[in-house]
């Protein structure tokens, strides 16, 4: 921890893991189960970072964003992309305002969905690359530029975009350089057999829920910079950074599964992510520094989208999880 504050960042530590469970215990009060889900997003939040959610229709996506985003008190908008949806309508646009007195105009910029605390991106794939990189200049700079003015974005500032794995006619998928701008890809899957009867028995019964707020952006904007403050062994960024080199088959020491199944790794913002991640998940369990488990815990929705597997891979029947799972098994941690 900072050497000014440490007894303060420990307290900061506990009321973070409180905060989780409280934040748990209320979204439980709307969505079941998802608990792994709901956990990567608010590593993800608090990391600063954004993310990109697949997952197959009526798994509650929707909700549980909009959820979370009223258990925290931010300000959420859900933009519905589709082929036709033009930058300016994520963005903002200008329009002519005529003073009634005067008779003299002026253009006026009126704020688009983007300008909130949480941004839903729906099916972010459906919509042609321009528009996609309306929203990515806004995830990076978490700013928006329109007629040479440039206008700040409220913090915290998040993005949770959305993909259909199982309808791709019609879609423009986000290339590998835009997908790296997404800090985590999680997978959303379906319920189990208990929870999908539960799911059922309460969203066909009367709903009757008060969700109480847990933090303010303030609070949360606090956490972030404690993320930043929250101490790493030169061990542990070793780790991190030979997980994310070893998935590169151009590496002289590459393995040799890896050479044969990869035609691109991750980059540098892999082991940055990492570590971010890990940090993240050890304060919110109440632990004032991450492990190797930690580290472990994020490389999957880390690296998922930062592979880019082979004709090899898809003939061996191989998937992105696959080589993680063997990259792990194969790059130990030092002690």
């Amino acid at each position: 921890m900072s050497p000014a504050e440490p007894r303060s960042d420990m307290t900061a530590v506990e009321n973070l893991n409180t905060a989780y469970q409280r934040i748990k215990s209320e979204i439980a009060k709307v969505i079941i189960g998802q608990d792994k889900v709901i956990e990567q997003l608010l590593i993800s939040l608090l990391s600063a970072g954004h993310c990109l959610l697949v997952g197959v229709p009526g798994l509650a996506k929707t909700l549980l964003i909009s959820t979370l985003s009223n258990v925290l008190n931010l300000e959420f908008n859900r933009i519905q992309f589709t082929p036709d949806l033009m930058p300016s309508d994520i963005t903002g646009t200008e329009i002519i305002d005529e003073d009634r007195a005067s008779g003299q105009r002026s253009f006026r910029f009126v704020k688009g969905p983007v300008f909130a605390n949480i941004i839903l991106a729906d099916e972010i794939n459906r919509t042609p690359p321009k528009t996609q990189a309306a929203l990515l200049q806004a995830m990076q700079e978490h700013e928006v530029t329109a007629a040479g003015e440039t206008y700040k974005l409220d913090e915290p500032f998040f993005v949770l975009a959305t993909q259909n794995p199982i309808e791709q006619e019609g879609t423009y998928p986000l290339p590998e350089a835009q997908l790296d701008r997404f800090m985590f890809n999680v997978f959303v899957d379906y319920p189990s057999g208990v929870e999908e009867r539960e799911i059922v028995k309460s969203t066909t019964a009367v709903l009757d829920y008060h969700l109480e707020k847990i933090l303010s952006p303030e609070d949360i904007i606090g956490f972030q910079k404690l993320v930043r403050r929250v101490p790493v062994s030169d061990h542990l960024v070793e780790y991190a950074v030979a997980l994310v080199r070893a998935t590169r088959p151009t590496e002289d020491d590459a393995p040799d599964y890896i050479k044969n199944w990869v035609n691109w790794g991750a980059g540098p913002r892999a082991s940055q992510y990492l570590i971010l991640a890990a940090k993240t998940r050890a304060i919110l369990d109440g632990r004032p520094t991450p492990g190797p488990e930690d580290v472990r815990f994020a490389a999957y929705p880390v690296l998922r989208h930062r592979i880019v597997t082979s004709f090899n891979a898809e003939a061996d029947g191989v998937d992105t999880m696959d080589i993680i799972k063997r990259v792990l098994e194969t790059v130990k941690e030092k002690t």
